[in-house]
């Protein structure tokens, strides 16, 4: 029981722990041999992806029947450049790890150019003391960190698509900028971070100089390959996706570009009131594929937990929280309780 304690006390301290190298921060948040992590992000109010609660992990932890893994949200540089300290350490005292989605833009609106967070200030070095300062912080939090930056690079509703940056050359630009990001933060002594290469399923435009591929910063820099998966994103949507055909094709395209790298399922989800794609059917599927042990390297999924308004009448807002169907709550409780999902590294 005393070396349980102290191990305990050595991991949840970063005065005790000193600082933690890069290769013992991957070691730490592995699962074990043949299990999947169990990640949220629990849902937040303004939209902004920042604003999440203790309340929301804990009621989310209650209807799935399973403690998380990491805790999701985003780091909008547009609300402060500061480390997210605060949230970090609220997410660690509940004994899940951080999953910060570092978003270097100036708002949340869609699909237009960076007015300030461009990939060629990123590489020319703008905001290097922004960055070495996350990276000390980092550092001094003490305790694993999952990061990301350029979420789903490949779908042009974000500012560091090539889309946005010369096409081809914005591929090509934006694994300068992240690799920069890595090697500002790794310098500041950040090695306790675990970086994410997080693309969506489809490729958005579907052109080839918009194929995640050209936009993968290298082995030396990602630690993990992580996917986006949505079918309906809103209640009157006929558009969907079958999760069990993406999965295996962003599967096939990971191995051939880096078949070392674990992966995760970093976002999925689908909206619980289109009747098009039924909600607990869809998450079902899923999640019996990604639990069958098909993919050895595959280590961790990520429930999109969140609503939001798409107007002015409710009965249009898009809704993937698991407590508003019953259906979706009874398939996640089964599934969760798999001995196969791991809610703690």
């Amino acid at each position: 029981m005393l070396k349980l304690t102290m191990a305990l006390l050595l991991f949840a301290s970063p005065i005790l722990a000193g600082p933690l190298g890069h290769e013992a921060t991957l070691r730490a948040l592995m699962p074990d041999n043949g299990r999947l992590l169990n990640g949220v992000f629990p849902g937040g109010y303004s939209g902004d992806e920042d604003d999440i609660t203790p309340d929301q992990v804990r009621d989310y932890e209650r209807l799935v029947g399973k403690r998380v893994a990491w805790v999701m949200f985003s780091h909008n540089w547009f609300q402060g450049r500061a480390f997210p300290a605060e949230t970090a350490g609220w997410i660690r005292g509940q004994g899940a790890t951080p999953y910060i989605r570092v978003m270097l833009r100036s708002d949340t609106e869609l699909s237009h150019r960076a007015p300030l967070y461009t990939l060629q200030a990123i590489v020319d070095g703008d905001f290097d003391s922004d960055l070495a300062a996350w990276g000390q912080a980092a550092a001094q939090f003490g305790t694993p960190i999952i990061a990301e930056y350029g979420t789903e690079m490949n779908g042009d509703w974000f500012p560091w698509n090539a889309r946005w940056n010369g096409r081809k050359r914005g591929a090509a630009l934006f694994q300068q900028a992240y690799r920069h990001i890595i090697d500002v933060v790794r310098t500041a002594g950040g090695s306790n971070v675990i970086w994410v290469f997080h693309v969506n399923n489809l490729d958005g435009p579907p052109k080839q100089w918009n194929r995640f591929e050209g936009y993968y910063p290298g082995d030396d820099y990602i630690d993990w390959l992580g996917v986006s998966i949505y079918s309906a994103q809103g209640p009157h949507e006929d558009w969907t996706v079958d999760f069990t055909e993406s999965l295996p094709d962003v599967m096939a395209r990971f191995a051939a570009m880096a078949p070392e790298k674990p992966v995760i399922v970093a976002e999925f989800g689908t909206d619980v009131h289109n009747a098009r794609e039924p909600a607990g059917p869809w998450a079902d599927a899923a999640l019996s594929l990604m639990l069958s042990g098909r993919y050895s390297n595959l280590i961790g999924f990520n429930w999109w937990n969140e609503t939001w308004p798409n107007g002015d009448d409710p009965v249009d807002a898009t809704d993937y929280r698991v407590g508003a169907s019953a259906a979706l709550t009874a398939v996640m409780r089964r599934h969760l309780a798999n001995r196969r999902v791991q809610g703690r590294p």
